[in-house]
């Protein structure tokens, strides 16, 4: 069975692949843990993150990920 992603879901699945192993192991198990305390109810990810948020944090990825590319931290 697949499963339809939204763009912000698929924008915010890239965001995570960019990061290092360790880091997007770490930003699952936050999103696993919020999951559980969400429990069944949906969240409703558009009021929490805008076009703009997501916008931010991919640059933020990519800048981190440039840097630790060059050798920087």
């Amino acid at each position: 069975m697949s499963m339809v992603l939204s763009a912000n879901e698929e924008s915010l699945i890239k965001v995570v692949r960019m990061l290092p192993p360790d880091e997007g192991r770490k930003v699952l198990l936050w999103a696993q843990q919020l999951a559980d305390l969400v429990g069944d109810r949906r969240v409703e990810w558009s009021d929490s993150w805008s076009d703009d948020d997501l916008r931010e944090a991919t640059l933020a990825s990519l800048e981190r990920f440039e840097q630790q590319e060059r050798g920087g931290s």
